[in-house]
């Protein structure tokens, strides 16, 4: 029987046996229990032996059940696609889209798998289209003699969208992370019109890319949850980033009557959320109270709500009940009544009737904030940023999230997604995020991944797929144990469909593939056209651990930066600063920080020699030593680093506000919370202000476009 377990957890993509993506390249085999509680989890029940053979059996029965998929996926470049059908004869096609509806030519053949099912014999019949239809949605109709069935057809291109510009003009941009941003006149955290200023900044400075955190809604109610890859929706914004001063009805009147609170919120060198999103749900909340005087402003609003539907009100009914219930109900809504847990049930739809103000309020909030970002986008337009706006997309959700709340079978139930050992996290990352189920994923015809999609490209115009190997397999780890796997999702489909958004939004796919990539994955990325994320610190020979590569060995279909959000900033690396934080932190012991900081000088060296080799230190401010500890932070450093880097052939090229402003903390550190590090707290030193004041600014600005 063992066999039997073994040949249901390889059919359903769970994966038995794997290599991490550390230094040393562990080999973990995963145990009969974790096989047989992901089995059961994706639907196929493998609790004892019986259920796993019947679980074979319909796994088996299942791909000849139906005579086609709930959508089926066409590629402009090989149109073809299988159904099930108990004949040849009689068969018909069509498609339908906007009310008009077309026939399709075609020519099918058996290609050999049968099975019976009762009193019929089903046979996969391959459909070759003549005919192919422009990419896009359509509804496909299939009559075979009385019997009609109905699916979706997707028509996807060979590769996902982009530009000349990206393709031939080597491009540069700014990561930032827009909570960080400080301003003279922002509430606290940077917001949307710090992001406009911004633009105008990147305008006048040659820069055409603006790499943004996520800007996904988080929790009303507790705003000290400030991961903007930990959201409660990805389908919606985070409100925090509102300018209030920008919404229809503030004027100098309010601005006078909470100016002590404003300077209040943004003293510090890190973000107090509590003070600074309690104030701004303070001021909206009145500010809602008098949009009826805006009769325009009011329309546009009506339209939105119209606009964005069940998914809208879905949210907002959840931040209204969690924020009656968690006054009360510790646990988040897995720990509500059972009737509060269904969002179809009577007893929500009696709290949607009686709190149908407070429901309105966060409709409102979501509402600003998209008014907001388009009017972000808008700018960029009219600037004519060549990318613009660079979106962030998470790899999960919030397990005690809204996403969950009002679809919680289309993800893994009692797991999240997280990350084996890597050369950059040694001991794994456990995110608790929730994940989609891939079965029931398909079921859906996609579409709670095509939404996600869709809400992040908005105003977008390249989009960045955080871990993007989670489109082939996901590393999930069981809610109460720590023993975890991967589980594979159907790798085309989550590509073709990834492709034909990109054309539909306009919008560029770049993929986050630091960590554990498997065999040919980039080769497939580079295949579908999705820019590939590469950071100097990978950038290195022998796996990781050698020399710093030449510019020119970079990788060309790529967006290349000095490090990200999650890796410690140049002047911090430099210092070591970051070894001594993870022993303080009892991440690592004393023999791992005596062993770090051997390497790290010996990584100096080798940094120290690829800025030599590439030629990239600034002509007035040389090289002057080997700078070993207590000789200080090398002059010209950061300036000859992103010369190396912008030097690539790769498409485009970020530079991060940090390493400019001298930054030697990091903004995050995974696998802590923020007892113990306060991450995604950190504001820049500097305001945006006076940004193009610093000589700093102005050398990286010039040392960057001296070579592209």
């Amino acid at each position: 029987m063992e066999n039997k377990l073994y040949e249901l957890a390889d059919k359903l993509g769970v994966v038995r046996c794997f290599s991490d993506g550390g230094m040393a390249k562990k080999t973990y085999n995963i145990s009969d229990d974790t096989l047989r509680f992901f089995c059961t989890q994706l639907g196929f029940d493998a609790k004892d032996d019986n259920n796993v053979e019947k679980s074979l059996k319909k796994f088996d029965d299942m791909k000849f059940k139906t005579a086609l998929e709930s959508i089926v996926i066409v590629r402009v470049n090989n149109p073809c696609f299988c159904a099930n059908l108990t004949g040849l004869k009689d068969v018909s096609l069509s498609l339908k889209k906007d009310d008009i509806s077309v026939d399709l030519d075609f020519e099918f053949e058996l290609i050999g798998e049968e099975k019976t099912i009762g009193r019929h014999t089903y046979a996969k019949v391959l459909f070759k289209l003549k005919n192919v239809p422009e990419i896009g949605y359509y509804d496909l109709e299939l009559k075979q003699g009385k019997n009609i069935y109905k699916s979706v057809m997707a028509v996807v291109p060979e590769k996902c969208y982009t530009t000349d510009e990206i393709e031939s003009a080597k491009l540069w941009g700014y990561s930032l992370q827009l909570y960080a941003l400080k301003s003279k006149r922002n509430w606290g955290v940077g917001d949307f019109t710090d992001l406009k200023n911004f633009a105008l900044m990147c305008k006048k400075a040659g820069a055409d890319v603006i790499g943004l955190n996520p800007l996904n809604v988080l929790f009303h109610d507790f705003p000290e949850n400030a991961s903007p890859y930990s959201s409660i929706s990805r389908l919606f914004l985070n409100p925090i980033y509102i300018d209030v001063e920008n919404v229809v009805g503030f004027d100098t009147k309010m601005k006078q009557k909470y100016q002590e609170q404003i300077d209040e919120a943004k003293q510090g060198e890190l973000i107090d959320y509590t003070k600074v999103y309690s104030l701004k749900a303070k001021v909206l909340a009145e500010l809602f109270e008098k949009i009826s005087k805006h009769k325009k402003y009011v329309k546009e609003f009506e339209e939105f709500k119209q606009q964005k539907g069940w998914d809208l009100e879905t949210l907002t009914t959840f931040q209204a009940i969690y924020s009656k219930k968690t006054k009360t109900v510790w646990g988040g809504w897995c720990a509500w009544e059972k009737d509060f847990q269904n969002p179809n049930s009577l007893k929500v739809a009696e709290f949607k009737k009686e709190h149908n103000k407070e429901i309105e309020f966060f409709m409102f909030m979501q509402f600003e904030a998209d008014r907001q970002l388009k009017e972000v986008y808008q700018e960029i337009k009219d600037l004519g940023l060549k990318v613009g706006l660079y979106r962030d997309l998470p790899v999960g959700v919030c397990k005690d999230s809204a996403e969950l709340w009002a679809d919680r079978y289309v993800f893994v139930d009692k797991a999240g997604a997280g990350a084996p050992p890597d050369a950059f996290f040694p001991t794994g990352q456990k995110w608790c995020l929730g994940a989609f189920n891939p079965f029931e994923l398909k079921n859906r015809a996609y579409e709670p991944y095509l939404k996600i999609l869709r809400a992040n490209m908005a105003y977008a115009g390249a989009l960045r797929i955080d871990h993007v190997m989670g489109l082939m397999r996901l590393f999930m780890i069981p809610d109460n144990k720590d023993e975890g796997t991967y589980i594979h999702y159907n790798f085309d489909d989550m590509l073709g469909l990834l492709a034909l958004e990109s054309h539909l939004h306009q919008c560029s796919i770049v993929g986050e593939s630091i960590g554990n990539v498997p065999e040919g994955f980039l080769d497939k990325l580079k295949e579908y056209n999705l820019y590939a994320i590469s950071v100097i610190w990978a950038e290195r020979w022998n796996e990781g651990n050698g020399d710093f590569k030449m510019s020119k060995d970079y990788p060309f279909d790529a967006f290349v930066s000095v490090g990200t959000h999650d890796m410690t900033p140049l002047k911090m690396w430099w210092f070591g600063y970051d070894i001594e934080l993870m022993r303080s932190l009892n991440l690592s012991t004393d023999e791992d920080k005596f062993n770090a900081y051997k390497r790290r000088e010996r990584d100096r060296f080798k940094l120290l020699d690829a800025l030599d080799f590439n030629g990239v230190w600034p002509q007035d401010n040389l090289r002057k030593s080997n700078y070993l500890y207590g000789e200080g932070y090398p002059e010209g450093i950061v300036e000859a680093v992103h010369k190396l880097v912008a030097k690539a052939p790769s498409k485009v090229m970020m530079m991060q506000l940090e390493d400019i402003m001298g930054v030697d903390k990091l903004q995050n550190l995974p696998g802590t919370d923020r007892e113990q590090y306060p991450n995604w707290r950190l504001r820049l030193p500097v305001d945006l202000e006076d940004l193009e004041t610093l000589p700093e600014y102005e050398r990286n600005v010039k040392a960057i476009k001296s070579v592209r």
